[in-house]
């Protein structure tokens, strides 16, 4: 199972050896992104102040990381595409004694070692043309549109436009401050706490005080407005272009109540806004950012065809952005809880049955290869569609053991007891046990270490 947050406070020092390269597999943070994470530290908060120009699609930005040290460090490192030109490095205030560039690494020698436990802050100066960082997964990060930019960052895709800690187990509290020419619109992450103009330019900051992951972060450019759609208890907007709008309200007519019944289900909406952005290009899939969600134009037909996404995207709110995997290992805990509450949604909505669409799912399954081990998929199949459905369906035999009741009081007390952290599947299990009779080790078994494909979980 995977490892605790601990393994990140290895050795950064130069004395390492080949281990100050701060990425290594054996360094433990995470073996299916062995070059991302790094150690020797901790991140307490981003500052971003970022500058972009649409149709050079140019970037300049200046990042502020706040950290702890955790050992003495002589030597850290960074996660940054190489993509951009560095114009200026400090840590505490002084230039480093060195630093180098490679491989979207950014390694620092401050000018004095730093002792563990004190407090470092690294201020970052650059400029270039953003592009998406390839990986076994295709391209992520930043990318143009059409007219505008989009930030799809999962699930190592953040370093193609600002330098961090990039993954998922590094979690801070960021403030976001971009300008960009004043007939767009910037929407990140948070509550935006200041917008000024000037000169033909708008400045948008935001305010992201929960924690969040890095790959959560994002930034969306284009011709939207912004229209409120719910001001309760938690506020609901959605930023898009103009001509959409019509079609949004047929597509995303339910949003507000899919807010209500998830809330309902899965205990209080973890982030004080929801923010729902469509762009005006087509998008493959949607994008999961930490208190809003990316859908495209063709999502948005005026037609609910893709409610089940708005569904999903919303539970990743809970299930991946409030309660985050440790390693990328355990991706079902996102995947696969953000999947069964589609199924859940359809349900509520007068649609389809949970048992029934469970049952299709499950059927699917059946003629697919029975070769993936769920809590275990291998990096290449981390985004494989068996280990949402499987995933899913591994909580419904889990609510038919233990009823339906102790079913929603799991759900609630899995996104309390472990808002804003770290969690892996044995923290799961191990919780739901407390809500069964008997053992709970052959669902456990037979789901998700089993390739093979366990009977269907009637009710």
């Amino acid at each position: 199972m995977p490892h605790s947050g601990s393994s990140r406070s290895g050795s950064s020092s130069d004395t390492g050896g080949d281990r100050a390269h701060l990425g290594h597999p054996n360094d433990g943070i995470d073996p299916y992104l062995p070059n991302n994470g790094n150690l020797g530290y901790r991140v307490s908060r981003y500052d971003l102040d970022l500058q972009y120009k649409v149709a050079s699609n140019r970037l300049a930005g200046t990042a502020t990381i706040t950290a702890t040290t955790l050992n003495g460090i002589g030597r850290f490192s960074l996660d940054f595409s190489t993509s951009f030109k560095i114009e200026k490095i400090t840590v505490n205030g002084k230039r480093p004694s060195r630093y180098s560039h490679h491989d979207n690494k950014l390694s620092i020698t401050p000018s004095h070692s730093i002792a563990p436990g004190a407090a470092m802050e690294v201020q970052v100066r650059y400029s270039g043309s953003p592009k998406p960082i390839r990986g076994p997964w295709g391209e992520v990060g930043w990318e143009e549109l059409t007219d505008g930019a989009i930030c799809a960052s999962q699930p190592n895709g953040a370093a193609s436009w600002f330098p961090c800690d990039d993954h998922p187990s590094s979690k801070a509290p960021y403030h976001i401050s971009i300008s960009t020419e004043s007939q767009y619109y910037a929407a990140s992450n948070g509550v935006l706490v200041n917008k000024r103009a000037k000169a033909g330019y708008t400045t948008w900051e935001y305010e992201q005080t929960e924690p969040m992951s890095t790959y959560l972060a994002t930034m969306q450019i284009g011709p939207y407005e912004r229209k409120t759609l719910s001001e309760g208890d938690v506020p609901i907007y959605a930023v898009l272009p103009a001509r959409l709008k019509k079609n949004f309200e047929s597509s995303f007519g339910r949003q507000v109540q899919i807010m209500d019944t998830f809330r309902e289900m899965f205990g209080p909406y973890p982030f004080p806004q929801y923010t729902v952005v469509v762009t005006d290009d087509d998008l493959e899939i949607p994008v999961e950012a930490e208190s809003l969600s990316v859908f495209g134009a063709n999502h948005c037909t005026g037609t609910r065809r893709s409610e089940r996404l708005v569904a999903h995207e919303l539970a990743h709110q809970w299930f991946g952005n409030s309660v985050t995997l440790r390693q990328w290992r355990d991706i079902w805990l996102h995947e696969g809880f953000a999947c069964y509450a589609e199924w859940l949604w359809s349900q509520a909505a007068g649609d389809d049955s949970t048992e029934a669409l469970a049952k299709k799912y499950y059927d699917k399954l059946a003629s697919s290869p029975q070769d993936i081990q769920v809590t275990d998929p291998g990096p290449d199949d981390m985004f494989d569609d068996r280990i949402y459905k499987r995933g899913a369906l591994t909580l419904h035999a889990l609510r038919n053991r233990i009823g339906d009741d102790k079913f929603f009081e799991l759900m609630k007390k899995w996104t309390s007891d472990h808002r804003y952290e770290n969690v892996s599947t044995d923290d799961f299990t191990a919780l739901a046990g407390r809500y069964a009779n008997g053992s709970l080790n052959d669902i456990w078994q037979s789901w998700l270490v089993d390739t093979r494909l366990p009977a269907f979980p009637y009710s």
